[in-house]
């Protein structure tokens, strides 16, 4: 491609850099130019314009991000029309986004004109939300290079759906009364953006066998453990009534804050997760990232958890301004 000052005489065809304001109106950058604009330009006295010209073997800017963006898009993403180099992917629906770093990481190495960018991996999508901009830079880039980019980014970006139809919330209490409500709300609306639906509300004594009994004849697909007493060691009352119940534990404590106090089991092929307190806000917190998955049918284990500790420092939630500032005196 060919950048630079042009003469108006010779600038029919050439892709202007830059905006112009004319005495007939605006000339916008990214315009092909045409010979009633030559006309236009002369007129006001402009002999040269800055501009681009496509060399034999380049593709336009739009045709380069739509082909790329083509060759990324995996299932439950749409693409976008081409516009000023920049194609846009967006998610069909609900789900979480599955990223291939190293094909990203390839597609972005061909060439500097041609960049990807996507969300955070594992990142939750809401329908029509984007996920991911292809951007080429430049007006124009070697057909060679869209086709080795288009490769090496070949299905980079897919939707993950829910596959998890139902959950049982598992509430304990140390009194007489029914827990707050709100905790089972904040719930219920992380459900509802996946279409997946809490079954009816279950509420035991904090003692291991009555959440045993509980966990046993649980009706969901997924089974979450919400205490009434934060789970404070892996033999506390709730990991133990998983493994009353016939499950096991796989991993308790995450390095996400808030979220620290949040374990994982399985009960035969159910998944189990007890909730850390600060799921009672809707505000995000480690189990939301866990949650996500699970409802997605992504495995969890120790090592994914473990992982979450970089990002995994997350804004406070409204009602625990203040927790992690240590008293000097």
């Amino acid at each position: 491609m060919e950048f630079g000052p042009i003469p108006v005489a010779a600038a029919r065809g050439a892709i202007l850099a830059h905006s112009l304001d004319l005495t007939s109106g605006r000339l916008r950058k990214g315009r092909v130019l045409t010979c009633e604009d030559q006309a236009l330009l002369r007129a006001d006295g402009v002999a040269t314009v800055i501009a681009a010209r496509l060399s034999p073997g380049d593709l336009h800017e739009d045709a380069a991000a739509t082909r790329i963006a083509a060759a990324v898009a995996g299932q439950g993403l749409r693409v976008t029309q081409a516009a000023t180099g920049r194609v846009n992917l967006h998610a069909t629906g609900p789900g979480i986004v599955r990223v291939d770093r190293s094909a990203v990481n390839a597609l972005n190495a061909v060439d500097p004109m041609i960049t990807l960018a996507t969300v955070p991996e594992w990142h939750r999508a809401d329908p029509d939300g984007m996920v991911g901009t292809v951007k080429i830079i430049a007006y124009g880039v070697a057909a060679d290079a869209v086709e080795r980019a288009a490769e090496a980014g070949a299905g980079a970006l897919s939707l993950v759906p829910p596959v998890v139809q139902t959950v049982t919330l598992i509430e304990t209490t140390t009194t007489d009364t029914d827990p707050n409500p709100k905790g089972r709300e904040a719930m219920r609306g992380r459900l509802d953006r996946f279409g997946v639906a809490l079954t009816d509300r279950v509420v035991v004594p904090h003692r291991s066998d009555a959440i045993a009994d509980a966990l046993i004849s649980a009706a969901g697909d997924v089974v979450m453990i919400l205490t009434a007493s934060a789970t404070s060691d892996i033999h506390d009352v709730a990991p133990s009534a998983v493994a009353l119940a016939g499950g096991r534990v796989d991993r308790f404590g995450m390095p996400v804050d808030p979220g620290n106090l949040l374990f994982i089991g399985v009960m035969g092929s159910k998944p189990v997760i007890g909730l850390p307190g600060c799921a009672r806000s809707p505000a995000l917190n480690g189990a939301d990232w866990v949650l996500e998955r699970v409802l997605c049918g992504v495995a969890v284990n120790g090592a994914d958890i473990a992982g979450m500790g970089v990002g995994g420092l997350l804004k406070e939630i409204p009602t625990r301004p203040s927790p992690r500032r240590i008293p000097t005196d």
